[in-house]
């Protein structure tokens, strides 16, 4: 975690200072300021920025992606480091967050076309949850409130878009993460969401595993022209 640290933001700092693919980390700070909601999703999104883009820095993995790796660290560091809390409280964050993204990924499988960085970002978001003294029901809302708005992004391999998609899953967590935090919250029977967050996981798993099988062959065809 100590490299996740190091390394992670490196890149993401190196995506908002150099040009890398489209953009996207800068265009957010540019478009919208630099309040910490937006520096955290803007500088998860520069580090998949230059990466995508060639950059040789390198990257701490999560779940066996880079960008999920990203997703999963940089918001948790953003926070944190405005929080000006202790470094131990710091790595105890990114824990929490690295071991909810792998628990997730877990009922999703190996390879699938649901982007995984929608799980790396409520991963994030139960971290920073954590950080302002959040427990289990508090990270449990913030994750299905996150899953509720933004699964079924798809996966269509790696490319400057991986950013956006981060962006995106960044914002939709920390909005579960302030849902609730306001009292508010989906409930069971609100589409795929059910009663109880290890029962929300377990759809999510199945859609990713079983759902989205044929999306992903889908996708295959249209990216090589079928």
């Amino acid at each position: 975690m100590e490299s996740q640290i190091e390394y992670n933001m490196a890149i993401a700092e190196e995506g908002i200072k150099g040009k890398w693919g489209a953009n996207v980390g800068s265009t957010i700070l540019d478009t919208w300021g630099d309040d910490v909601k937006i520096r955290a999703k803007a500088l998860a999104a520069s580090a998949s920025d230059a990466r995508m883009s060639g950059c040789s820095l390198p990257v701490i993995i999560v779940s066996g992606s880079g960008n999920q790796g990203i997703t999963a660290s940089v918001p948790v560091i953003v926070y944190a480091r405005e929080m000006g809390v202790s470094h131990e409280k710091l790595l105890r964050a990114l824990l929490i967050s690295n071991l909810i993204t792998i628990h997730q990924k877990t009922g999703i499988g190996r390879l699938s076309a649901y982007c995984g960085v929608v799980n790396a970002a409520s991963g994030a978001a139960s971290g920073i949850t954590w950080l302002y003294g959040g427990h289990f029901e508090e990270i449990a809302h913030t994750i299905v409130n996150s899953l509720a708005t933004v699964s079924g992004i798809v996966c269509d391999g790696a490319k400057p878009s991986c950013a956006g998609k981060i962006a995106v899953a960044v914002e939709a967590s920390l909005l579960g993460f302030y849902l609730y935090q306001n009292k508010q919250q989906f409930y069971g029977g609100d589409g795929i969401v059910s009663k109880g967050v290890k029962n929300t996981i377990n759809n999510i798993g199945r859609l990713g595993r079983e759902g989205m099988s044929e999306t992903d062959k889908e996708i295959i065809r249209i990216m090589i022209g079928d």
